[in-house]
């Protein structure tokens, strides 16, 4: 697969982008997975808010413009759970000729949701083709990438210079991730590892962030969470967090939504409507950090991922946290590596 590619496939999750597409594509989220209808109602309202539109498409239709002026590559878009669907792309991409091609995935991670399920996007995607798929070779974890996290530390910057000047010194920095059940988390990683590959990522890649910033004391909290209540996710909560730095005197906070790529609903939602307004409630300055996507630095590192596999350019790490390497035709990093012990359902 080295030194060549036809073209990069941008995978990502998917969002509706009309009322009449929400339902269909929460119920593509959560096929087979036992969710109550009632949860499928209340994410539902979530997208009313915002006229049914997740502003996730438009993001990584950005990312890919800007991913196109960086490469001579054909540059293709495809999803997991909505249009354009990943099957479909991949079928466009055979027809056009592709045989070869690197395959960019939304997610700075591992873990079950993070990783290995985009690899099972790819394995799909190629056996609903058939014959003449392209090989494909996803690319590897970037969660600790210098522009990943230079990106995350100048968006904090920004969003710190909009809370008032007098709150500004003692405002808390806390960085928040996607919630993921406890035991899928615990099989997320190798056990040489030590397994929870997912929330060790998350943790490090906060601390470099911080780092860059040079804050000493931080917080990593969880959000979005799923599931019944009677089943562990990670925790703690964003909202029960903020209402944790109240009761301490904390009296602002600034969310780094460093778990996510983009804006989708889950990030507008979960952190501009229900955070901010509860820390408003409670008289505290909120201010949220922009994700990276948007950044010209994200698309400059999606090329440098490029050039690892392509030209074996050696890759660019400030962690020590161990992440996947690029991996041909959705096979997983390690046999045992991200193996969930139950899905998780990840409705934006």
């Amino acid at each position: 697969m080295r030194e060549q590619a036809d073209a990069l496939l941008v995978l990502s999750f998917g969002g509706p982008e009309g009322l009449d597409e929400v339902r269909p594509f929460l119920e593509n989220v959560v096929r087979g997975r036992g969710v109550p209808p009632e949860r499928l109602d209340a994410v539902e309202e979530h997208y009313r808010h915002f006229g049914g539109v997740s502003p996730l498409n438009a993001r990584n239709r950005e990312i890919i413009a800007a991913l196109r002026q960086r490469t001579d590559l054909p540059v293709y878009f495809g999803n997991r759970n909505w249009h354009p669907l990943v099957e479909d792309t991949v079928a466009e991409m055979a027809r056009a000729g592709v045989r070869r091609a690197l395959v960019f995935a939304t997610s700075a991670y591992g873990g079950y949701s993070a990783c290995r399920q985009y690899q099972e996007d790819i394995e799909r995607a190629r056996k609903a083709v058939g014959e003449g798929a392209p090989d494909m070779v996803k690319l590897r974890h970037f969660f600790d990438h210098p522009d990943f996290i230079a990106a995350n530390a100048s968006a904090v910057r920004a969003a710190a210079a909009t809370l008032p000047a007098d709150v500004r010194e003692d405002a808390r920095l806390v960085f928040t991730a996607h919630s993921v059940p406890v035991a899928a988390d615990v099989a997320a990683g190798p056990p040489e590892e030590g397994g929870h590959r997912y929330s060790r990522q998350v943790g490090e890649a906060a601390r470099l962030v911080a780092a860059e910033l040079g804050v000493e004391e931080f917080d990593v909290v969880w959000q979005s969470r799923s599931g019944p209540p009677q089943v562990p996710w990670l925790e703690p909560d964003i909202v029960d967090h903020i209402e944790a730095l109240h009761a301490r005197g904390v009296p602002a906070v600034i969310v780094s939504p460093v778990g996510f790529v983009s804006d989708h609903v889950e990030v507008v939602w979960d952190l501009d409507t229900e955070a901010k307004e509860r820390a408003t409630e409670l008289g505290m300055a909120f201010a949220r950090a922009a994700t990276a996507g948007p950044d010209p630095r994200f698309a400059d590192m999606v090329v440098e991922l490029m050039a690892e596999c392509l030209h074996e350019a050696a890759p660019r790490r400030l962690g020590e946290v161990p992440g996947g390497g690029c991996t041909v035709n959705g096979a997983p990093c390690a046999v045992d590596c991200c193996v969930p012990a139950r899905r998780p359902a990840r409705p934006e």
